[in-house]
């Protein structure tokens, strides 16, 4: 009996974790893709207009913390001259942000 109940939470984990999975890259399409593209290189029209680093390369990754990219999402980033070159992400609870930050995570190469 306890061998079944521990093979139905992990299984709840599971879906659980999938749906968190789901909705990161749902988050992700809905409010990263048109700069960030759907790899993360940044290889779209707002990207290269952007001048937006290739998030999926790990030199890059190892350079922003998850506090910094929490924060980013936050606050929004300005390029050195103070011109906004990412808003904030409006619409996002701190769950879904922090799930967006795994999902970055995970396209690093």
């Amino acid at each position: 009996m306890k061998t079944h109940t521990i093979l139905i939470v992990l299984g709840l984990a599971g879906v659980s974790f999938a749906a968190w999975g789901a909705d990161a890259a749902a988050n992700w399409k809905e409010h990263c893709t048109k700069c960030h593209g759907d790899d993360g290189k940044g290889n779209t029209k707002m990207g290269r207009k952007l001048d937006i680093r290739d998030i999926s390369k790990a030199d890059v990754q190892a350079k922003f913390t998850d506090a910094d990219a929490m924060k980013a999402m936050k606050e929004g980033l300005k390029d050195k001259d103070g011109k906004v070159s990412m808003k904030p992400v409006e619409g996002l609870s701190e769950d879904d942000m922090k799930a967006l930050v795994g999902y970055v995570r995970g396209l690093k190469k």
